[in-house]
């Protein structure tokens, strides 16, 4: 039945007669798409349409989350330029690290009291470490400095420690005679790791012997040996024998 309707509207409308008897536009309104033939609505609903648009829970969530960045972004670049409030003052200086002082001397001088409260360059406390010698041993590198392994007896207990000394006061002498009294191996050592020293490790080292100090100088010993005759009465060696004053 649709099809027959469908073949009845094709005939009328190629008719020309029928077509110039319609209304004028009328064929025009046919072609566009009519609103008006939609379904109706309700008033409640058309006003429903009225309405705007409400934001979504995402819309606002996202709006939140650009403020928060606007205004950490917004503090930042105060900070960077030197805006915002410091009123709090700034932050409390971290604890610098002790300098390192070892001291090679005896029990018999406390040196820790002599440097207590000191600074160095009124910014570095100094921590002080005192052995002997046969007390020592340690590890030089040329560019890491000295390792110093130390094993010492402080009231009957044996203290170990291990540290790198920023600074060496030698208060002994390295070499001895004496049998396990050379220590010239540590000195070589600590010069060998840069470690700074009063007096100078050269120096030191070198007057473990010191006629080789003063034969290394022909001119301080010729200084050296006048200064002995004219500060003591030497007597002239003579071959000729001198007869006893009674």
């Amino acid at each position: 039945h649709s099809a027959t309707t469908m073949n009845f509207l094709r005939r009328r409308l190629s008719d020309s007669s029928f077509v110039a008897n319609l209304p004028n536009g009328y064929m025009m309104d046919l072609q566009r798409p009519d609103s008006s033939t939609s379904s109706p609505v309700s008033p409640a609903t058309e006003r429903k349409h009225l309405q705007p648009p409400q934001p979504s829970h995402s819309s606002s969530t996202g709006s939140s989350i650009f403020s928060s960045i606007s205004s950490a972004m917004k503090q930042t670049t105060q900070a960077a330029a030197g805006l915002m409030d410091h009123s709090a003052g700034p932050a409390p200086p971290a604890a610098q690290k002790p300098k390192i002082l070892l001291v090679i001397d005896d029990a018999h001088t406390d040196w820790a009291k002599y440097f207590q409260g000191k600074k160095v360059n009124g910014e570095f406390d100094i921590r002080v470490e005192q052995a002997e010698f046969s007390e020592l041993n340690l590890a030089a590198y040329v560019m890491g400095g000295c390792m110093v392994d130390m094993q010492v007896m402080r009231n009957g207990t044996k203290v170990v420690r291990s540290f790198k000394p920023d600074f060496v006061l030698i208060r002994q002498h390295a070499y001895s005679m004496a049998l396990g009294e050379d220590f010239r191996s540590l000195i070589i050592g600590l010069q060998y790791g840069g470690v700074h020293t009063v007096n100078s490790l050269y120096s030191i080292y070198n007057f473990c012997s010191k006629p080789w100090v003063v034969s290394d100088d022909p001119a301080l010993l010729r200084v050296s040996t006048a200064q002995l005759h004219r500060r003591f009465l030497v007597l002239t060696e003579s071959p000729a024998h001198l007869p006893r004053v009674s």
